[in-house]
């Protein structure tokens, strides 16, 4: 038998879980940029350190980590709070690809990136879906 308590919890679990690393990250990257850029691995890769874009891309995470864990705290708001961060990773995971496939990096990128860029889609990608799941059911 299906347990919808474990599943939501699991879920929302997941979500807080994404937003705390997003938002360390976020201020990671605002707080001190040139050691964010040096200290993950295939960033310098990508191009020269410029401060000004990696504090706001660190704005961005900020957010999605803030979006995250408000959606997980607050439930009538949680599906369009962990859409639209979703949709963001999504769409930068897609950006990585498509850097591979015109050739900007190597198909190894995608390896180096997988835990920062494609796994956090994916799990945004899950949540949306059992959040769906659980919307269905009640």
């Amino acid at each position: 038998m299906f347990n919808h308590t474990i599943f939501n919890n699991v879920v929302t679990g997941v979500a807080i879980l994404l937003g705390l690393i997003a938002l360390g990250n976020g201020v990671f990257m605002a707080v001190a940029p040139e050691s964010w850029y040096w200290l993950v691995p295939g960033v310098p890769d990508r191009g020269p350190f410029n401060q000004h874009f990696v504090r706001d891309i660190g704005i961005n995470y900020m957010l999605i980590g803030v979006a995250f864990i408000y959606g997980s705290i607050y439930a009538k708001h949680r599906l369009l709070l962990w859409l639209v961060p979703t949709a963001w990773l999504v769409v930068h995971a897609i950006f990585h690809v498509w850097e591979v496939l015109v050739g900007i990096c190597g198909p190894e990128s995608l390896i180096v990136d997988f835990a920062g860029v494609t796994l956090p889609a994916l799990l945004g990608l899950g949540l949306i879906y059992g959040r769906y799941r659980a919307q269905a059911s009640e």
